[in-house]
């Protein structure tokens, strides 16, 4: 159901991430990394490339916003969208080469609170300078292969959390700033995949996101998060390793439906509502919709761990399922 953000509940927090279709800063190959990692922490990740998202009607379904690509130009209307919803009281996420988007906008270069530089490569771990505060107050430092950005314009007004240490040089590198009501969190971690898939900044940027999200999302999420359904394993002998994983894969022992609901990220704006589940359904493994609002099931009772060998009727089967309650 939606399209409009249910904030007095326990929900989950809502991003939205703009990326870009480069192949440099991969924003399709990381965003779903990041995705993947913090869908367990209750936060959803919307992905888009299309900047015409950073509009009001669009923006006032999400809590924030993460940057990340190389976005040469922002139009006014977008500008003063972004701007808007971050001073309401949301939250900004900016990282890595966000800090050299959006070039021709003053106004977005005070929001990131500086301006990508230049840069050189290098392995190493950025020092943690302020402990006291709730972004870095349980982080560990971490170490990877990075760029090693140098940043110009740097405000004023921005809270240094973190500083990547050359010679005499002390280079800020994760920051914080309040804009209005709303909250930003800028790292200069994230060139490629070795920085993304690393714990340490997943870490961080979670850490980053439930410090700028405000007080209300971050209460309703608290109370989402109490009752989160953790996921148990056992070892059984009948589970398929086609991939000769190792370890090889556990039995994922099963959740009630009103347990899997809260693992289920539809589009933000929308809210779950349980239509059948088992025993009306048994495995399904594909579903769609037809013009008369019925559902079309197909069920796997036998894929893949059963295979006839002779002519008996097998168990899969095709159902429909129709709402006739309204």
């Amino acid at each position: 159901m939606g399209k409009e953000r249910l904030d007095d509940k326990p929900r989950r927090i809502e991003l939205l991430f703009l990326g870009h279709e480069l192949e440099h800063h991969n924003s399709r190959a990381y965003f779903p990394i990041l995705a993947s990692a913090l869908t367990k922490d209750g936060i959803n990740i919307t992905y888009t490339e299309k900047q015409s998202d950073l509009n009001e009607e669009n923006l006032r379904l999400y809590d924030g916003l993460i940057m990340y690509g190389n976005q040469e130009e922002i139009s006014h209307n977008e500008e003063k969208a972004l701007l808007s919803f971050v001073e309401n009281g949301n939250a900004f996420i900016p990282i890595h080469s966000a800090s050299f988007c959006f070039k021709n906008s003053n106004e977005y270069i005070k929001l990131v609170g500086a301006q990508f530089k230049s840069h050189q490569t290098g392995t190493f771990m950025a020092d943690i300078v302020n402990k006291d505060h709730p972004v870095t107050k349980n982080l560990a430092p971490f170490r990877t292969w990075d760029e090693t950005y140098v940043h110009d314009k740097i405000a004023d007004d921005i809270t240094v959390l973190m500083e990547r240490v050359e010679g005499d040089h002390r280079e800020p590198y994760t920051w914080v700033k309040e804009v209005g009501e709303g909250k930003v969190f800028y790292t200069a971690f994230g060139h490629d995949d070795r920085t993304w898939n690393n714990k340490g900044f997943q870490s961080l940027i979670k850490s980053g996101i439930l410090w700028a999200v405000n007080k209300k999302v971050k209460k309703n999420w608290t109370a989402f998060m109490a009752n989160m359904p953790i996921l148990s394993y056992e070892e059984r002998a009948n589970i398929p390793n086609y991939e000769k994983r190792d370890p090889a894969p556990k039995y994922q022992l099963p959740l009630s439906a009103e347990a899997s609901k809260k693992l289920i990220q539809v589009p933000a704006g929308f809210e779950v509502q349980l239509f059948a589940s088992e025993p009306d359904i048994i495995n399904p493994i594909a579903m769609d919709w037809d013009e008369q609002g019925r559902l079309w099931v197909i069920e796997t009772v036998d894929y893949p761990n059963t295979v006839r060998n002779d002519n008996s009727k097998g168990d899969d089967k095709v159902k429909i399922l129709e709402d006739t309650d309204g």
